[in-house]
């Protein structure tokens, strides 16, 4: 399989640095826009209990000990309770906005791959074809096999640039919504907070 790809020319370099780039993020991205990992549905319950008893210091120190968009949300509107409603909702719809490039982290990169893949590959069959019309003006239609070569380099990377670029394409749409549901999922977590500060 190595030597195969090898075949493809020095734009095989680029393409697999792509591949592993793109591969690394789909995983990350997999594990962190997770609901239970961005919204632990722990958090909600204890933060709710807490503040609902009027312990608003163990509400602090708990959305503090957690990592979460969520807990930093709750944060903001625990920190701001005394002010009035409609301010405290701008405030947290202001930290659930700062939420969001945590959430979209990565994707610009992977969407990048998915178009640049592609135009890679395209390079190659470029080269491919250069190589291959250069064999030609020197040596006439007489060597099938060096014409194959430059042609094979060009399939190869035509191929490997759309192997890479599809998937990526599919995970960046597929995590640009899914970041989208989450920050919706926040806002309404977030609310039902505030509804509690604001009894």
């Amino acid at each position: 399989m190595l030597e195969f790809l090898m075949k493809g020319g020095v734009l095989m370099i680029p393409l697999g640095i792509c591949s592993i780039l793109a591969l690394a993020i789909i995983l990350e991205r997999a594990y962190n826009l997770r609901l239970p990992r961005v919204i632990p549905a722990d958090l909600i319950q204890q933060a709710r209990h807490l503040l609902a008893e009027d312990q608003v210091e163990e509400a602090v120190l708990l959305c503090r000990r957690h990592a979460s968009p969520i807990a930093r949300i709750i944060l903001a509107a625990i920190s701001n309770y005394d002010r009035e409603k409609e301010e405290l909702k701008e405030i947290v719809e202001d930290a659930g906005r700062q939420e969001v490039p945590v959430l979209d982290r990565y994707l610009g990169v992977l969407g990048t791959i998915a178009a640049v893949s592609p135009l890679l590959g395209i390079t190659g069959t470029v080269f491919g074809m250069i190589r291959t019309f250069a064999t030609i003006s020197e040596k006439g239609v007489a060597h099938p096999s060096q014409l194959a070569g430059g042609i094979y380099e060009a399939l190869i990377t035509t191929a490997a640039g759309l192997v890479i670029a599809i998937p990526s394409l599919i995970f960046y749409n597929y995590y640009a919504a899914q970041s989208d549901r989450l920050v919706l999922e926040l806002e309404k977590q977030a609310y039902r907070v505030l509804e509690i500060l604001k009894r």
